[in-house]
């Protein structure tokens, strides 16, 4: 099988279970709005779960995404297996025992930790998440080798089990909302399901690794050139990865002081969730599955094949997410009814998210191009530019969450956050295009103009269709929109001649498509 069709296939794989996984997410989202809906402890596990993802996303997700992959990748590329191993071992060691040491001292300074975070929370609201948050601490240490054993896999080019490792993670949070919080734990059930599922999220991979020619040993494995280069690659990621989780808690501390401060930052969350569905099947499930092959590439010094890739990549991210984005503004408050709206998730709930989702909607697309282009220049082994300039961004998010949340609350928030990826995308875009030498220009902008005009001509027909159609139940609207705007884009883009939508229709029948700047 040539390389293209492994890339295809594994890409198939990856949004299969990237659907799948994100309708689970969903239903859970629907099943915590059933029992929780914005209310204050919704709230409290929402601002004490930042400090785990921070924990893991600092040291964990820094090694593996932009370091240790490409180095791994490399030393398989060569058949230098021994080394490539000795290396996995390493950095699984070293993140470990970092992880459970920074673990030990954020459960020990939790109540300090949570009056930082959610500063503008009653005093009975930081001491529900003070609690939440010593729960959780396992998770970060759980996920960071879970991480590491899914980019070993996905290395060997297998991609099935790491696929499903999401899933199992979202039942198990569904467990914890489902059966434990109704019988007397509260939100602390929702805690304990996610531990669950990160232990869970490792365990299902463990036979993938098992029946890997692995040689795991107890080393740090300072000597060796390759974990110093990983060592190395990761300090500039690092402080990228910080500088997002510092402006995630940046904003949860700016709503924690808005009037009903939790219900609101529970309301920023089920928009972001909403808001990725898109993002997660396509742009993240297609990076996941590029990343190895563009680091591949890069160490045969096979650089026109990456740049092909990137370019068919770009397109059929475009393609996707641009319709996605104007859809999900304009049809907010059905698709937020048809999927949350019941139980505990009120009315009010309702136009407290949809405030959000209609500005988070609008960053869809530089979201998206971002996780591409960032695994670029990760293959690249440049961690710096994109770590340097998503700190400026943090910054630029920040003072942009300072001028637009007293005007418009939540929802200002959720602007900035758009503006300030809308910039980082396109200053990363450029510097990428002048290092590699141009994305198949001609092709990009041909295919990017069709793709504007089909979401017109879908922005027109959603809109009469919303002037016009009589009065129905939120769920039902949705679904017909939906349907209808589905169905406008697709006959437009088809009218067009759009040669993303052969792209998908060979990866949806033959689960196999061909990524190339002429296809």
């Amino acid at each position: 099988m040539s390389r293209r069709s492994v890339l295809a296939k594994n890409t198939a794989i990856l949004m299969a279970s990237f659907v799948i996984s994100r309708v689970l997410g969903l239903a859970r989202e629907a099943v915590i709005g059933y029992q929780f809906g914005t209310n204050p402890d919704y709230g409290a596990y929402l601002a004490a779960f930042r400090v785990p993802d921070l924990l893991f996303n600092v040291i964990g997700a820094g090694a593996i995404g932009s370091a240790f992959i490409p180095v791994f990748a490399s030393l398989i590329a060569r058949d230098e297996d021994s080394e490539a191993w000795q290396t996995a071992s390493a950095i699984m060691n070293i993140m470990t025992v970092l992880l459970i040491i920074f673990a030990v001292v954020a459960a020990f300074f939790r109540s300090n930790v949570t009056s930082l975070i959610v500063s503008g929370f009653s005093p009975e609201e930081q001491a529900l998440t003070s609690n939440l948050v010593s729960i959780m601490l396992l998770s970060p240490v759980l996920f960071a080798v879970s991480g590491l054993v899914t980019a070993i896999l996905q290395s060997y080019q297998r991609f099935l089990l790491p696929a499903l490792s999401p899933i199992v993670y979202n039942l198990a949070i569904i467990f914890g909302a489902l059966v434990l919080a109704p019988r007397g734990f509260g939100v602390a059930g929702l805690a304990a399901g996610v531990v669950l599922g990160a232990a869970l999220h490792l365990g299902i991979q463990i036979p993938g690794l098992l029946r890997l020619p692995s040689r795991y040993s107890w080393t740090f494995g300072l000597h060796l050139k390759s974990v110093r280069e990983v060592t190395k690659l990761i300090a500039p990621r690092t402080l990228g990865l910080a500088a997002v989780q510092l402006n995630f808690i940046a904003n949860v501390n700016l709503a924690s002081h808005l009037d009903d401060g939790p219900a609101k930052v529970a309301a920023l969350s089920y928009a972001w969730v909403i808001m990725l569905l898109p993002q997660g099947i396509f742009a993240l499930s297609i990076a996941n599955a590029v990343f190895p092959t563009f680091s591949a590439q890069i160490a045969r010094g096979e650089h026109e094949e990456m740049k092909q890739t990137l370019a068919g990549l770009l397109r059929l991210i475009a393609f996707v997410t641009i319709p996605a984005s104007a859809g999900l503004y304009l049809l907010r408050t059905p698709i937020i009814q048809l999927l949350l709206q019941r139980g505990s998730f009120s009315v009010e709930s309702t136009s407290l998210t949809a405030d959000a989702l209609q500005f988070y909607a609008l960053g869809l697309f530089a979201h998206s191009m971002v996780e591409i282009i960032t695994r670029a220049f990760y293959a690249l082994h440049d961690t710096l530019t994109p770590v340097l300039l998503g700190v400026l961004v943090m910054g630029l998010n920040i003072a942009l969450s300072l001028i637009l949340i007293r005007p418009m609350q939540q929802g200002g928030l959720a602007l900035a956050n758009s503006l300030a990826t809308t910039i980082e995308m396109a200053i990363l875009a450029t510097i990428l295009w002048r290092r590699i030498g141009g994305f198949d220009d001609g092709m990009l902008r041909l295919s990017l103009v069709k793709t504007i005009l089909a979401t017109l001509v879908m922005t027109g027909v959603l809109i009469g269709v919303i002037l016009f159609m009589p009065p129905l139940p939120g769920a039902v609207r949705a679904i017909i929109e939906l349907s209808i705007g589905a169905v406008a884009f697709f006959v437009a883009a088809l009218a067009l001649g759009s040669p993303e939508l052969a792209m998908l229709q060979r990866l949806a029948a033959r689960f196999t498509v061909r990524l190339r700047p002429t296809a």
